[in-house]
């Protein structure tokens, strides 16, 4: 069985930093682009940064010079460093991947991890 595994939310105060993770697990040949989304309460659901296998980056506008977001394929790992946290960046993040189950897969499977939190509060 195929998932997404996230650690690393918690609560920081304005300015600090975090790291998020997110593990894949189970059978899987290799994957594709990765990204993180975030949703905060009453709003959508956002896209936070996203990167290709190729490790291309793209940002949200808002947290372009505070986020990066990395990658580990041996580690079948995503990570979103948060520097520089404001308290607009309070979320549920998701991370998402697209895996491919076998070498000959047409086209990846999307997988979403469990959301964690991150508060960023005084």
């Amino acid at each position: 069985q195929v998932q997404l595994v996230e650690s690393g939310g918690g609560l920081v105060q304005p300015g600090g930093s975090l790291s998020l993770s997110c593990a894949a697990s189970g059978s899987i040949f290799s994957i594709g682009a990765m990204g993180w989304y975030r949703q905060a309460p009453g709003k959508e659901r956002e896209l936070v940064a996203t990167i290709t296998p190729g490790s291309r980056t793209n940002y949200l506008d808002s947290v372009k010079g505070r986020f990066t977001i990395s990658r580990d394929n041996a580690k079948k790992t995503v990570f979103l460093q948060m520097n520089s946290l404001k308290p607009e960046d309070t979320a549920v993040y998701y991370c998402n991947a697209d895996l491919y189950s076998r070498r000959y897969a047409v086209r990846p499977d999307s997988y979403w991890g469990q959301g964690t939190q991150v508060t960023v509060s005084s």
